[in-house]
């Protein structure tokens, strides 16, 4: 189980493929490891339980247990339940920064519009821009198939029963995708606001999509997800008039958790706002 947030064991259920590739067997990829665990007890003397006596075999005695001057004492181990995913994350950093990797990490809630933000992304960007794409979600390869029509690279990564990304899948994945030096690797989280945002992956920057059609208390609700963010992507904005979203409310909720946050107001479906946000890849580009 997830030491975090009990989604169970993310990684080691973790399936990476590339559209159209058939999951023959599923074993394949997991962790290549065994915990086996054979443990005998043999206990030579029995005991019987609804005695307040232990009868030893081969012995004439009886003896009582008096526990009455025993002093419990409750120890407090304290250890980063973070520490094997932080100590991998590192390792990715090392491995993009040697081969000059881009790499974002998009996060939201579902339906905000990231794989369409990445979809028309791409599309307007590819002739000047390499691009590379890791998709998270829990199962299907839909996301992973629509991004492939954009004629980029693309890995998909099944958390199972897991609710975030983890340094280690993008560890695996990286090394699937084998992406080009100097391109950009954009990593399409599990739709959650509340996990991703612990789970560092070795990524460079990290981008949260909140769409309009959200409340715009947002980042009040999910203060750890926009501190640790450089930009905020309000997606959706065409819908605004059609909605009662206040959106000077989530731009000064936002400022209010994390003061430093860059906030871009865009539609991923009309167009409208996206020069801002290419613009904003243009300036971190390696």
């Amino acid at each position: 189980m997830c030491d975090t947030c009990g989604c169970g064991n993310p990684g080691e259920k973790a399936v990476i493929r590339v559209p159209g590739e058939e999951l023959i067997n599923k074993e394949e990829n997991l962790h290549e490891h065994e915990h086996k665990h054979e443990h005998e007890h043999s206990h030579p003397h029995s005991h019987d339980i609804y005695s307040d006596h232990h009868n030893h075999t081969g012995s004439d005695h009886y003896h009582d247990h008096d526990h009455s001057d025993i002093t419990r004492k409750i120890v407090t181990i304290e250890t980063d339940i973070l520490l094997a995913n932080n100590l991998m994350a590192e390792r990715n950093r090392g491995m993009f920064e040697a081969k000059n990797l881009t790499v974002i990490n998009l996060m939201s809630s579902p339906g905000s519009g990231k794989t369409i933000l990445l979809e028309r992304t791409i599309s307007e960007l590819k002739d000047n821009i390499q691009f590379s794409v890791i998709e998270g979600d829990q199962q299907t390869m839909n996301d992973a198939e629509r991004i492939k029509k954009t004629g980029v690279p693309v890995v998909q990564i099944n958390t199972g029963n897991g609710c975030h990304l983890d340094a280690e899948m993008i560890n695996r994945a990286i090394k699937r995708l084998a992406p080009q030096d100097g391109s950009f690797v954009m990593i399409e989280n599990v739709g959650n606001l509340v996990c991703p945002s612990l789970f560092d992956l070795g990524e460079g920057y990290r981008v949260v999509i909140m769409s309009v059609t959200e409340g715009e208390d947002k980042p009040l609700k999910y203060p750890n997800m926009f501190q640790s963010t450089n930009l905020c992507i309000l997606n959706k904005c065409d819908l605004l008039p059609y909605l009662d979203f206040d959106i000077s409310k989530a731009i000064e909720f936002g400022h209010q958790v994390n003061p430093r946050l860059q906030i871009i107001k865009l539609s991923a479906k009309s167009g409208e706002g996206m020069e801002e946000w290419y613009q904003w890849l243009k300036n971190i580009e390696g």
